[in-house]
């Protein structure tokens, strides 16, 4: 059985962002990459999955920068993945990236059970998962609290609104998109990292996939930081001079009375 689980190289959150000159993007000079936290859950559900399913392998594949996603493709490796795989292109939008994705997962004989994180850190787009099951026309399932597997479908249960749980069974091959506690990403031993660095890393071509140009849907551009947010203001007086305060800031200032 043929696991496979796509992640993304993504800023670590305590990164200072900046805007590229040109305002096309974000000025990668001195960013620290890190594995999207999600995939995280992903990648640990996958090796779960395979230690209980003798023969079963996972494979680990991204999008981006060859010469930047090895680094998270070898973090997968440490944790336990046996296979990764590096699509280099650059600048692709959710799109063209899902397609990307499916096209490998095709090539490389399909896959039982396909994971990703709901949504990546950086644009919380929330939707790469969805179109690469629609390009791989399989059922799809997102933000997954809950996985098991029978040997021929899969039952998760996915967090809705108002705190409740949905529970969806799907025929296999499926699409899976991790939510966090779905379960604890293991730290990557010594070992597991010292044996990463010897693992051989597939490389891709996105050029070579013929993903014709007409489906690079977005061009990115106006990137701006968010506006300074006001200073604090603190209200004085007991608590119905307070009160007031507050009602007339409401009403007059931010006029959302």
């Amino acid at each position: 059985m043929k696991i496979f689980v796509c992640i993304k190289q993504v800023p670590d959150t305590e990164t200072k962002i900046k805007i590229a000159s040109d305002q096309a993007g974000i000025d990668t000079t001195g960013v620290k990459w890190v594995m999207n936290p999600y995939d995280e859950y992903a990648v640990e559900e996958a090796i779960k999955m395979r230690d209980a399913n003798a023969g079963s392998q996972v494979w680990v594949l991204s999008v981006g920068p060859k010469a930047r996603i090895v680094e998270s493709l070898r973090t997968a490796l440490a944790m336990g993945a046996d296979e990764a795989i590096a699509i280099n292109a650059d600048g692709l939008d959710n799109f063209s990236t899902a397609k990307a994705l499916a096209e490998v997962i095709k090539t490389e004989g399909g896959a039982n059970v396909v994971f990703t994180g709901k949504l990546a850190i950086d644009d919380n787009a929330s939707s790469v998962s969805q179109m690469v099951a629609e390009f791989l026309n399989t059922p799809h399932t997102t933000v997954v609290s809950k996985f098991s597997f029978n040997g021929e479908n899969v039952v998760v249960e996915r967090d809705i609104e108002g705190g409740a749980k949905e529970v969806v069974q799907m025929m296999t091959p499926a699409v899976v998109a991790a939510n966090k506690g779905l379960n604890m990403p293991r730290y990557a031993s010594l070992p597991g990292i010292m044996k990463a660095k010897k693992k051989t890393i597939k490389d891709i071509e996105f050029s070579s996939l013929n993903i014709p140009a007409t489906d690079l849907k977005i061009k990115y551009s106006n990137f701006t930081l968010p506006a300074e947010k006001p200073a604090v203001k603190m209200l004085s007086g007991d608590a119905s001079q307070q009160a007031a305060s507050l009602v007339t800031l409401l009403r007059d200032e931010a006029k959302v009375l």
